[in-house]
C-alpha cells in the first residue's frame, strides 16, 4: 500500500511520458479536480495504458505549497483501466479553448512513484476472462481460422472473427476464437437510442468518430444456432450474450431472438442465455423469458430519467419501460443485471444514490457491473447540459453504502455463468 501520494504525470506531445516531481497527482469528480486518498491508489493492472490528452493541462499539488496548479511542462496524461476494475476519480486537467474532444475510452487519473504507475481504481470483480495475459495472439488467430472454417457460410461468425476479434481485438470475440466463456452474438443493425457516446455510430456531423464499425446485416436464427449450440455444450462456463458493442439494440431482432432461443433449446440445456439491452421493450422481453431467456443487462448512465434521456436520447420508449424490463425478468426467476456508467462526480452523487437505492428496491435487482464510461468528460456533461453535479461522496464511499444495505446485491464486471447464478457466486469463476 502507498504511504505518499503518486506524482502527476505529463506527455511531451511526442509519445512520451514523465513524472513531474513538485506536483502530486489529484483527480477529477465531476467538474473539480480533488486530492485522493492514498488509500484509493493501486498499481496499474496488466493491460493497463496511459493516454496523452492534447490541449490540456493537467492539475496537480504544489509539493511545498500544497496548493493547486497547473502542470505546463507538457499535456496532461490519463490511464485506460482494464476490465474487471472500476476507476474512482478521472484525470483532473484545464481545457485550452481549441482543445480536440476526446475519443470514446475512460480517462482514469493517474501517477507515477517508485519506478510504478498507479491509479485510482478497485477491483470490482474477480473472474478473469479478459484478462490481458490471458490472450496468446498465435492461438487466437489459429483458433479465429478454425471457426471460419467449421462454418465458412456464416455471416455472424464471419463478423465476430474478421471484426471484431481480428480487427477490434474485442475481448468477448476472442474469447469465442478460444471456445470458451461468453460467447457473443451481434444481431441488429439499427437502434432505437440516439446515445451521444454510442461507440458503433455517430452522425457525420460529429466531432468524434465511433470506436468500430456497426453490424450491418440482420442475422438468421440458423446462422445463431449453428455456432452458439457447440459453444455450449462444449465451453466451460458457457454463456451466449445477445446484444453486443458493434450493434443496435437487440430487442428490435425479438422475434430472431426468441426463435434462436426455442431451437438452442431443443439441442442443449447447458449454458446460460442472456442479453444486453436498453431495457426498451418490457413485453418483448417477456417473451424472451417465456421463451428461455435466464439473464438481461440493462444498460444506463444514470438511475435517474432526468440524466438518462437527454444522454440515450430514446425513440419510442421511456425511462420506466427499463424498470418494467427488469421486474419482468425477476417475475420470470431471471438474473438482472445494471450495466452501470460510472461517472465519478456524477455516479456518486446524493441524488443519484437515492435514485439507484430506489431503483434497486422497485425491480429487485440482482447485480451491478460497475463499469467505467468511455466518453470525454467535458463533452458529456456539456451535452446533457450539467453544469452543477451536486454534492457527491465519492464512488467508493458510494459502493460501501450500496453493498452494505443490499447485501445480496452482487457487484462485478462481467455477465455471470449459469454455475455461478445458481452456485457460489464469489468463488465459481472462468479458469
Amino acid at each position: 500500500m502507498l504511504t505518499a501520494s503518486p506524482y502527476i504525470l505529463y506527455s511531451d506531445g511526442e509519445g512520451n511520458i514523465f513524472e513531474d516531481r513538485s506536483l502530486f497527482a489529484t483527480g477529477r469528480s465531476g467538474w473539480d479536480a480533488l486530492p485522493i486518498p492514498i488509500s484509493e491508489w493501486i498499481e496499474i493492472p496488466a493491460g493497463g495504458n496511459l493516454y496523452e490528452l492534447p490541449g490540456r493541462k493537467g492539475i496537480g499539488i504544489d509539493t511545498e505549497t500544497g496548493e493547486m496548479r497547473l502542470c505546463d511542462k507538457g499535456w496532461a496524461v490519463a490511464a485506460f483501466i482494464p476490465p474487471a476494475h472500476t476507476g474512482l476519480y478521472m484525470a483532473a486537467y484545464e481545457t485550452e479553448k481549441e482543445a480536440p474532444t476526446l475519443p470514446l475510452f475512460c480517462y482514469t487519473a493517474a501517477g507515477w512513484l517508485g519506478e510504478k504507475i498507479y491509479v485510482p481504481a478497485i477491483r470490482i470483480e474477480q473472474d478473469i476472462r479478459q484478462e490481458s495475459e490471458g490472450y496468446v495472439d498465435a492461438v487466437i488467430e489459429s483458433g479465429a481460422k478454425n471457426i471460419l472454417k467449421a462454418y465458412p457460410h456464416n455471416r455472424l461468425v464471419k463478423h465476430l472473427m474478421d471484426n471484431c476479434c481480428m480487427t477490434y481485438t474485442c475481448p468477448a470475440a476472442r474469447n469465442l476464437a478460444l471456445g470458451r466463456w461468453e460467447c457473443p452474438v451481434p444481431i441488429s443493425p439499427a437502434c432505437n437510442a440516439n446515445c451521444i457516446g454510442c461507440i458503433s455510430f455517430q452522425p457525420q456531423e460529429e466531432t468524434i468518430i465511433s470506436t468500430q464499425d456497426r453490424l450491418t446485416f440482420k442475422p438468421t436464427a440458423e446462422e445463431i444456432v449453428e455456432f452458439t449450440v457447440p459453444h455450449l455444450e462444449t465451453a466451460a462456463f458457457p454463456l451466449i450474450s445477445f446484444g453486443q458493442g458493434c450493434e443496435g439494440e437487440p430487442l428490435l431482432m425479438w422475434e430472431t431472438i426468441r426463435d434462436s432461443i426455442i431451437e438452442i433449446r431443443k439441442h442443449t440445456q447447458k449454458g446460460s442465455i442472456n442479453i444486453n439491452t436498453n431495457g426498451s421493450m418490457p413485453e418483448a422481453v417477456k417473451i424472451l423469458c417465456e421463451a428461455g431467456l435466464n439473464s438481461i443487462r440493462v444498460s444506463t448512465n444514470s438511475a435517474r430519467e432526468s440524466i438518462y434521456t437527454p444522454y440515450y436520447r430514446p425513440n419510442n420508449y421511456v425511462f420506466e419501460d427499463l424498470i418494467k424490463t427488469l421486474k419482468t425478468v425477476r417475475s420470470y426467476g431471471g438474473w438482472t443485471s445494471l450495466n452501470y456508467f460510472v461517472f465519478p462526480g456524477m455516479t456518486d452523487s446524493i441524488d443519484e444514490y437515492e435514485a439507484l437505492r430506489k431503483l434497486i428496491k422497485e425491480t429487485d435487482l440482482c447485480m451491478i457491473q460497475w463499469r467505467n464510461f468511455n466518453i470525454d468528460p467535458d463533452w458529456y456533461l456539456g451535452k446533457i447540459g450539467v453544469t452543477d453535479t451536486g454534492e457527491c461522496m465519492g464512488v467508493k464511499q458510494m459502493m460501501e453504502l450500496i453493498r452494505e444495505e443490499f447485501p445480496d446485491l452482487k457487484f462485478g464486471y462481467f455477465n455471470p455463468s449459469i454455475e455461478r447464478i445458481t452456485g457460489n457466486f464469489e468463488t465459481d469463476f472462468a479458469h
